[in-house]
């Protein structure tokens, strides 16, 4: 969780990855730890590629129709998720970087 001094207002908005608009950059919070067995395999794969806390992430491209896949920038690298994949990501949006 990102600090938060005391006095300094409200949270941080909290996003799934997924809800992000294109282009903006994001801060990843967490990876959700996910009931359904057939996604244990995949948050572990989510996070052995990088989207661990900290790490600056954007969507730089959605497909038509339906925004699937989401072309997302992490770091150096660009990887197509599904929309499903993505919304497994929480993400603390950036305002004001280009």
């Amino acid at each position: 969780m990102p600090h938060i001094e005391p006095g300094a207002g409200a949270a941080p908005t909290t996003l799934r990855l997924d809800q992000l608009p294109d282009r903006q950059w994001a801060t990843v919070l967490d990876v959700a730890r996910s009931a359904a067995p057939q996604d244990q395999d995949l948050v572990l794969r989510l996070t052995e590629i990088g989207f661990v806390p900290g790490e600056a992430v954007r969507i730089v491209a959605s497909g038509v129709p339906g925004r699937e896949p989401l072309a997302v920038r992490l770091g150096h690298t660009t990887f197509a998720l599904r929309r499903h994949e993505a919304a497994l990501i929480h993400v603390v949006p950036e305002h004001g970087r280009d």
